[in-house]
């Protein structure tokens, strides 16, 4: 199973910006679908970005036009770039990836990295 490391969590205040990354152990042609997931406290873990393959991206409605989701061609690494944060935005951000391997799907997720933004 492909394993998955994040940084670029932190600090910051509110309207400035910060970059994840998450780097997958290896490339594997088999990952099929890359995204970010946040946790705030209390709160449920929801979808914030998600890039397929062919590079199809898909934004939470609460993130759309301050964050942007990237990968690199060899599908190792997802970023997502955050643009004027709100204090709403705090949470520990996880990435996540799904591979089929035939019929069979699979995903992993990584450890997770806190994002803090002050008001």
């Amino acid at each position: 199973q492909v394993q998955l490391v994040e940084s670029g969590g932190g600090l910051v205040q509110a309207g400035g910006s910060l970059r994840l990354s998450c780097a997958a152990s290896r490339s594997d042609s088999s990952i099929n679908l890359m995204g970010w997931y946040r946790q705030a406290p209390g709160k449920e873990r929801e979808l914030v970005a998600s890039i397929t393959g062919g590079g199809r991206t898909n934004y939470a409605d609460s993130v759309k036009g301050r964050f942007t989701i990237s990968r690199d061609s060899a599908k190792k690494t997802v970023y997502l770039q955050m643009n004027s944060l709100k204090p709403e935005d705090t949470a520990i951000y996880y990435c996540n990836i799904v591979a089929y391997y035939g019929t069979v799907r699979t995903t992993s997720w990584g450890q997770g990295t806190q994002v803090t933004v002050s008001s």
